[in-house]
């Protein structure tokens, strides 16, 4: 799709300054657009990049002030009306044909919705149900009992385990692994024993799950992720833990057993939860930051242990001057040395 510069500031409500007659064909980062690519500039890390951009056009916010040679759009957030650029500059979204494919393997009992698609070595085990509209891609497995809704999109790979159930219009990416058993053992007579895992992972509609994530099934009860939250990859759900809606949740986080994970939580890469804990509601979880407490609603923590996040940024600072205060003491320490050998 090509727009002009004009047409996209007035799809995006915004206005722009410079030339509006050129076609903008692409999206690109600062550093890499040429022309014909617009770009944007939400982060003020990357300013010094508007000066040697090469983009047609940069998309800033209303109240930016900068230099730039790119004709400019501005919008009320920057970010987001690159995201909505971006979707009219995609390439077409690959189509999946209803059908089975003949080296799909289909249980007995399984119910399958009016056009789905299910690709190459698929397994859905028996009495399975998959809703109308979805799409496994190829190689995916739906354990026995499952229940997937309507418009779902299962990229190569994922795997449910029995009993699990996904809302609609749910998308799993590649390697997924859902209602694999939880980490439950007792010590008995100085061997672990294994604890049954006998609950379910319910996924609410529009989650997204990240590449290789992995959600496990409850001990008892439900491991639960709301409506609309995201997962990225490499991300671990314990049993038993619940997720609340519109949360968002970066690389690499770990979840401990039964916690609980408020509504709109934000949280960062690598960023740790302790078992039965809860994070408050509106709360950001920054990348790294291990909670080992319960963390009140709509607050931000980061650091180890995580605490408020203007206090972690005066411990972190205390600690970086731990070498200079060292040096510091062992030169008192001489210089008293000095004085008691004189004395």
């Amino acid at each position: 799709m090509a727009l002009t510069i004009e047409e996209i500031a007035r799809k995006l409500g915004g206005r722009f300054e410079g030339t509006g007659t050129i076609e903008i064909r692409g999206v690109a980062a600062l550093d890499q657009a040429g022309p014909g690519d617009l770009t944007f500039l939400h982060n003020p890390r990357y300013v010094t990049a508007m000066k040697s951009t090469r983009a047609s056009a940069v998309l800033v916010n209303e109240s930016w002030k900068g230099e730039t040679s790119a004709t400019l759009i501005r919008v009320k957030s920057a970010d987001a009306a690159f995201a909505q650029v971006a979707v009219w500059m995609a390439r077409p979204a690959v189509s999946y044909a209803p059908g089975i494919h003949p080296t799909a393997v289909v249980g007995d009992g399984v119910t399958l919705g009016p056009d789905v698609h299910i690709g190459p070595h698929c397994v859905i085990a028996s009495r399975a149900k998959v809703g109308a509209r979805s799409v496994l891609v190829a190689g995916c497995y739906i354990g026995q009992d499952c229940v997937v809704g309507e418009d779902c999109l299962f990229y190569p790979h994922v795997s449910l385990r029995e009993y699990i159930r996904v809302g609609n219009r749910v998308i799993l990416h590649n390697g997924a692994v859902i209602g694999s058993d939880g980490f439950g053992y007792v010590k008995d007579a100085g061997h672990w024993k294994k604890v049954p895992q006998v609950g379910v992972v319910v996924l609410g509609d529009d989650v997204e799950i990240g590449a290789n994530t992995t959600i496990d099934r409850a001990r008892f009860g439900e491991t639960r992720i709301g409506n609309g939250a995201k997962i990225d990859n490499l991300v671990q759900v314990a049993h038993n833990v619940t997720i609340g809606e519109d949360v968002a949740i970066a690389a690499q986080a770990g979840i401990s057993g039964s916690s609980h994970i408020g509504a709109r939580v934000q949280m960062g890469g690598q960023a740790g939860v302790a078992g039965h804990l809860d994070v408050g509601h509106d709360s950001v979880v920054g990348a790294q930051a291990g909670v080992i407490k319960d963390i009140p609603p709509a607050i931000f923590v980061s650091g180890y242990p995580a605490m408020p996040h203007d206090e972690a940024r005066k411990a972190h600072a205390h600690m970086m001057r731990i070498p200079e205060l060292k040096k510091k003491v062992s030169g008192l320490e001489q210089r008293l040395a000095a004085l008691e050998g004189k004395a």
